[in-house]
């Protein structure tokens, strides 16, 4: 195998994030004991700020962004993982303050590894990616909580992005009558093809009601949007349900009151995806790929080259991505 390979990188030149394909080596990557030859990665709206210079997600320069990445063993010091096998990285700071997946190959750490799930391809592992991966997180910590088919409708906020769309499919796919939110007027068919029962405009979330309760309509929600539309989210549910919050792309701050939690028994759930203990990441990822056939999760995709990203890191920081954007890194 060649010790030089293609790929992404960000780096500064006069006070500005550049990002340019380059031809790298070995020796740059970081410490880890599992080297990959990586196959897919997949553009979330944190890598989409990292290739812009937003947010001051990048720690360091020069860096390789990609939070997600599916490939192959090459080599490993690890007795878990054997040259061939096929592995998964989502979080831990991979694409952030480490080198990530927007290149042809990887060193990760083997405790921040994940085997593909038997069956399931790789192309599909990154059409679900962090995205699916939150949205899996989320369904369990509304099921510990008590959330189950057969009662009220479950609501998805957002449903149109990445994490919304695998939201929808997953609480269809589990046996729940979903409304899927949105913004974009063109998505009802998209939406309903992953199993929307409903769809619901999200002015309808964020236009404040007559008071600060209103009525009190869904017994379980993910919400992907943070802001107002948490707010309005918060005031319409029902006695006893949870609401799993896992993103904000309307902003941080959140205008509520606390009368849900105390006159509904509302339970607000953080969904944080980053961090998460390596045995319920096998068991997320495991769920994924029973309850999720390839057909459905790969119509959520599409599939993009490393110098096609920086404009698709523009298009999903300005909410024009549909789904999920997986790149192909070899291509």
């Amino acid at each position: 195998m060649s010790n030089t390979f293609k790929g992404l990188i960000v780096e500064q030149r006069d006070g500005e994030v550049v990002p340019s394909i380059q031809v790298l080596e070995e020796e740059q990557l970081p410490e880890g004991d599992v080297l990959v030859s990586v196959t897919y990665s997949s553009l979330n709206y944190k890598d989409g700020l990292a290739l812009t210079g937003r947010n001051k997600v990048v720690r360091s320069y020069p860096m390789v962004p990609g939070i997600d990445l599916v490939g192959t063993v090459e080599e490993s010091q690890s007795p878990d993982f054997q040259p061939g096998d096929q592995v998964i990285s989502t979080g831990w700071g991979v694409g952030e303050n480490r080198w990530g997946g927007f290149a042809q190959k990887a060193r990760i750490k083997s405790e921040w590894l994940v085997k593909l799930p038997e069956g399931m391809k790789p192309r599909t592992a990154m059409a679900l990616g962090t995205a699916g991966f939150t949205a899996m997180l989320s369904l369990m910590a509304l099921e510990e909580h008590g959330f189950a088919p057969g009662g009220r409708e479950a609501l998805v906020t957002g449903a149109s992005g990445g994490v919304g769309s695998m939201a929808v499919a997953l609480l269809a796919k589990s046996g729940h009558t979903v409304v899927a939110s949105t913004g974009s007027s063109g998505a009802t068919e998209y939406l309903k093809s992953l199993g929307a029962s409903a769809i619901l405009d999200r002015a309808e979330l964020t236009t404040p009601g007559g008071g600060p309760l209103g009525t009190g309509r869904w017994g379980g929600a993910i919400d992907t949007v943070g802001g107002e539309t948490l707010a309005g989210v918060l005031r319409t549910m029902a006695p006893r349900s949870s609401v799993a919050a896992c993103g904000n792309v309307a902003g941080f701050a959140l205008n509520t009151t606390v009368l849900p939690f105390i006159l509904r028994g509302v339970n607000l759930l953080g969904i944080s995806s980053l961090d998460t203990p390596i045995e319920r990441r096998r068991i997320a990822w495991k769920r994924l790929a029973e309850l999720l056939p390839a057909d459905l999760v790969e119509q959520t995709m599409k599939v993009v080259s490393l110098e096609e990203l920086p404009a698709q890191a523009q298009e999903i920081l300005q909410g024009n991505v549909r789904g999920r954007v997986v790149v192909d890194v070899n291509r």
